[in-house]
């Protein structure tokens, strides 16, 4: 758990950064507006919010990945409980992404 609060850690840097979107409605819009450069979907989000999110993330050739759950993402971005994030920034991007194969490899 300690390596996955590692990249949790950074959502709240790129928040504080302005650099976050929150929500399903504000994830969607910066997918489609070409500003999302990563797509993070809770865990736990309905299975019909994961098919949209990564349906959609294929279409607009976005990275997503599936990380904590609807209350650590909310908790690490300072908010209410959040289903997806959208991460409008290359740099937190590359780095959110490298954390997180880190962290999938150590689990394996």
């Amino acid at each position: 758990m300690a390596d996955s609060n590692k990249v949790l850690s950074l959502l709240g840097l790129a928040k504080k950064a302005g650099k976050l979107s929150g929500g399903e409605f504000m994830t969607e819009k910066c997918v489609k507006e070409g500003r999302s450069q990563l797509v993070i979907v809770a865990e736990d989000a309905s299975n019909n919010t994961k098919k949209n999110f990564h349906d959609m993330c294929t279409f607009y050739e976005v990275p997503i990945i599936e990380l904590g759950s609807k209350e650590e993402l909310g908790k690490w971005t300072g908010t209410e409980m959040r289903a997806s994030l959208s991460v409008n920034d290359p740099g937190f991007a590359s780095s959110i992404v490298k954390k997180y194969d880190s962290f999938r490899e150590m689990e394996e």
